[in-house]
């Protein structure tokens, strides 16, 4: 053989290799490079997963298109034979497959073809209960539908949909339902329904809730009792801890049984063209919660959720300060958020930090809240160096921008004036590591129309809100711009069109403005 022919014959190899790979992933190094090298921070470089060309076809592992035969045994020996080779990829083809939890490992790339569906059973006894967070703290919850657990170099790619089956496990108030919509979540779920028209999937659900000292998390101190509420521990529905080298790519993610997308100590970690949903009525239905992770970034997604939509996280508390973990460098790029209680929301749990964040170029369409920014008193942590630019945002009943430093774990419309005014009223104590603080933050070119309030500021005033400013922006809205507990306020060619009362208030509490 020739070494002309030979050399043709390796170039032939590695084109059909790069051919290969460019058919499971269409991002590309270059892609990422060029979005961060334009962040208003020193943005690391953010490292996009590649993979060996090797396919592992779940078929061939007896998986059942159908969607008639659990399918969990079948994606999981692919999954694990895929990471013992070396790494590649697996491919989920078209067809329904119903599995329960899918522990994705090192180097192994789930690929899900077009009209492929993933669904995850309600089957309770196929998940688990571990040591977990959720909501900051560390608690006990029943095992994510997709999981990984200090792995690299890992990818869920494609076109393909994983459903969560979320309706089964999530508390549903009939005041957010049709009556035909009611009674037929009633026949077909059973369950047990409170003297105030709540669903739960099981009356150990509700004796769960009386554990609840704050929000979701119960306090249980007898081990045993964790069997008996399982039905209660929903888990989110993505949860990876300890990753490095992430890529989502492509999919849909819908109907979880609480988030739907939760990375967490991640570092170097790209989303991508993805369809993250929820019913509008979804009890902690978040899209996607970033908490204590490095180097993201989210471009090209769209959400349609329950709760918070693109949400920065760090933990709770004194939990959350003991793990110390911030998030920072994060970049949320050509984003659109329909239905969600905020579009962009850092917060409430930010006891780590948040710091280095560039949002831009995103289009927010009757979110609850355009930009959102909340905490309380005992959080601690310091939230930093904060960039928007470029938010388009129309159709919000409540603020258009929001920070609230008076959070009371409701979302926003929900809470009554008389429940603010209690912990607005309450002695303000001295200032410790519970405080929480935000500060250096711009936001600029932003738009908004058909919004309730334009603006509202609400900062501590033990720790008043420092330093942002407000740049190029047009809001026209019912009620104008409130500024309260404000320290360091620049206001640049800043229109605000309020149908009552004054466009723009500054209470007593604002000092050191700069108006233009």
């Amino acid at each position: 053989m020739s070494k002309h022919f030979s050399l043709l014959l390796l170039v032939a190899a590695m084109l059909g290799a790069c051919t290969a790979s460019s058919k499971y992933q269409t991002t590309k190094q270059s892609d990422i490079n060029q979005l961060t090298k334009s962040a208003s921070f020193g943005m690391p470089k953010v490292k996009v997963p590649s993979f060996p060309n090797r396919t592992f076809n779940v078929l061939n592992y007896g998986a059942d298109p159908m969607g008639e035969v659990l399918a969990t045994d079948a994606i999981q020996r692919a999954i694990e034979e895929c990471n013992a080779a070396g790494g590649g990829t697996v491919i989920i083809p078209a067809g329904i497959y119903t599995t329960g939890p899918l522990t994705l490992l090192s180097n192994v790339r789930l690929f899900t073809e077009p009209n492929s569906l993933v669904v995850f059973s309600h089957d309770l006894d196929l998940y688990d209960i571990y040591d977990e967070w959720f909501e900051g703290i560390p608690t006990k919850r029943c095992t994510s539908p997709l999981n990984a657990l200090n792995a690299e170099n890992i990818a869920i790619t494609g076109f393909g949909t994983f459903n969560g089956n979320g309706d089964w496990w999530r508390p549903l108030k009939k005041s957010k339902m049709t009556a035909s919509q009611w009674k037929k979540h009633l026949k077909e779920k059973g369950g047990v329904v409170t003297e105030n028209d709540i669903w739960y999937p099981d009356s150990a659900s509700i004796l769960a809730q009386t554990y609840c000292l704050d929000q979701n998390v119960p306090v249980i101190t007898d081990d045993s009792l964790w069997q008996v509420v399982k039905s209660f521990l929903r888990p989110v529905m993505l949860h990876f801890v300890g990753c490095k080298n992430v890529l989502l790519e492509g999919v849909t993610f819908e109907n979880s049984p609480a988030w739907n997308l939760h990375p967490m100590c991640c570092e170097n970690l790209v989303l991508r063209n993805l369809n993250v949903r929820n019913p509008w009525y979804s009890q902690n239905g978040d899209g996607v919660d970033i908490e204590s992770c490095k180097n993201v970034v989210i471009t090209h997604c769209s959400f349609d959720v329950g709760d918070d939509a693109i949400c920065m996280k760090s933990g709770k508390d004194k939990p959350g300060r003991d793990r110390g973990i911030p998030t920072e460098n994060v970049i949320v790029d050509d984003c659109v958020v329909y239905h969600g209680h905020g579009g962009f929301v850092c917060g409430s749990e930010m006891s780590g930090g948040i710091k280095n964040v560039e949002v831009r170029n995103n289009l927010y369409i009757g979110t609850d809240v355009g930009l959102r920014f909340k905490s309380t008193r005992g959080r601690g942590g310091v939230v930093e160096n904060i960039y928007v630019r470029n938010v388009n945002m129309i159709n919000i009943p409540n603020e258009g921008l929001l920070f609230d430093l008076f959070y009371g774990g409701k979302g926003a419309g929900e809470e009554t004036e008389e429940e603010l005014a209690a912990r607005m009223n309450a002695e303000a104590p001295a200032v410790s590591e519970e405080t929480p603080a935000f500060r250096n933050i711009v936001i600029e070119n932003v738009t908004g129309r058909a919004i309730k309030r334009a603006i509202y500021f609400n900062g501590l005033p033990e720790m008043k809100i420092q330093n942002v400013t407000l740049r190029n922006i047009t809001i026209s809205a019912e009620e104008g711009a409130l500024f309260r507990q404000t320290d360091g306020l620049i206001i640049e060619n800043v229109n605000i069109k309020a149908t009552k009362g004054e466009a723009f208030s500054l209470a007593p509490s604002v000092e050191n403005v700069k108006i233009n």
